[in-house]
């Protein structure tokens, strides 16, 4: 069974974006535009075997997050 792969969106400090897989030392992709970071996560994700992005706001706090592939069970609780 293979592990999921998560990238992350969120700012780079001086006004652009950064979309960088979990574990990796330098980012996937810069970008001067949210949206843009946010199209190349969700490719990156799609292509993999189990994919998920992370977005994240200006204060560096979690606002949406998209699994695809396999994607696990919503329970209640």
């Amino acid at each position: 069974m293979s592990k999921r792969k998560t990238w992350d969106v969120s700012p780079d400090g001086d006004g652009g974006w950064t979309v960088q897989r979990r574990g990796a030392d330098r980012a996937t992709r810069n970008t001067e535009d949210k949206d843009d970071a946010i199209d190349a996560a969700r490719s990156h994700a799609k292509n993999a075997d189990k994919g998920q992005i992370v977005i994240r706001g200006q204060n560096g706090k979690i606002q949406r997050e998209h699994t695809y592939g396999d994607d696990p069970e919503r329970r209640e609780g």
